[in-house]
């Protein structure tokens, strides 16, 4: 059988593409370290006891807690007594960029699948690429594109962090109760009504899942982005192996699981009450209809003639 030169073909694209597209690239690399910086800026600007104690807060108030409170105080405590604050603080500040950049485009993806089965069966092979795909494969035209640093961590991170995002706001909005559906178009709800008012809010619970998902495959991704010189959590882990030392890589380890706890139990608090929003919502949907027939039935009445008299 003949050689296939897939390879060469690949290799002379990505060589194309560094040629004709590198203002976009530095761009997008541009855009991406302004985020990280401005994120790790906002989040360094307290100091650890402070910023533990905000926290803490927001583990009360959103989980409600207490158990989630003494964790997240002890948690963090120990990660500042393990010397590795700021670097938590830089894993936290490419996680959330990343995860932010996974969801956005990733959630708008979903619903586009959900409602159309062409765009579906066009997505769903891609997404079975991105999640199959070894990481380091693509972490290579990352690094052939952004060079060495915190960017093609980034990048990795977000095409392997994009996935869960689509494919559980399809799941989460194609599995909506019909009759609430057709309740919604029984009343005449436009598409962006039923959307917003009804699919949404039912599929939360779906959609906080991907948004779990992704964040926790932010995470697992940091020591990756450590490969390629990003600073953080990663690089401590990275540092560990290279040096074997088991001690050094432990305490990163450990550190990434205590941010992964945290934020996977504030996230996930944001799914629980979607049967009071979606019923709000058709609520909403009937209201505004009855409304505008009763608006439409005496404008009507107004505009009957007197019957004149005999």
């Amino acid at each position: 059988m003949p050689e296939i030169p897939v390879g060469e073909v690949i290799q002379s694209s990505f060589e194309w593409l560094t040629d004709n597209a590198a203002p976009l690239f530095d761009v997008l690399s541009a855009a991406l370290l302004f985020c990280v910086n401005l994120v790790y800026g906002l989040l360094a600007v307290l100091p650890s006891p402070a910023l533990i104690a905000i926290l803490a807060v927001l583990a009360a108030v959103v989980v409600r807690s207490v158990s989630m409170v003494v964790f997240t105080v002890v948690a963090f405590l120990l990660v500042d007594g393990m010397q590795l604050w700021t670097e938590t603080l830089q894993t936290l500040s490419v996680v959330l960029v990343a995860a932010l950049v996974a969801v956005l485009l990733g959630i708008p993806v979903g619903i586009l699948a959900a409602n159309s089965t062409r765009i579906s069966v066009v997505v769903r092979p891609i997404l079975d690429f991105m999640q199959t795909l070894p990481v380091f494969v693509y972490l290579v035209p990352a690094v052939f594109f952004f060079g060495i640093g915190v960017v093609p961590g980034i990048f990795a991170t977000m095409v392997f962090a994009i996935p869960p995002a689509v494919r559980l706001t399809e799941l989460g909005i194609r599995q909506v109760d019909a009759e609430m559906v057709e309740a919604a178009h029984a009343f005449g709800a436009r598409r962006s009504q039923l959307l917003s008012e009804v699919q949404l809010p039912l599929a939360v619970p779906s959609i906080m899942s991907g948004v779990n998902q992704v964040i926790m495959l932010a995470l697992s991704m940091v020591v990756v982005a450590g490969l390629v010189g990003a600073e953080g959590l990663g690089g401590v882990v990275v540092q560990g192996v290279t040096q074997l030392n088991v001690g050094v890589a432990f305490e990163g380890g450990i550190s990434v699981v205590i941010l992964a706890i945290f934020l996977d139990r504030v996230t996930g608090v944001f799914g629980r009450t979607r049967r009071r929003r979606s019923l709000a919502g058709l609520w909403r949907v009937i209201r505004d209809r009855m409304s505008g027939s009763s608006v439409q039935d005496k404008e009507g009445t107004e505009a009957e003639p007197e019957p004149s008299g005999a």
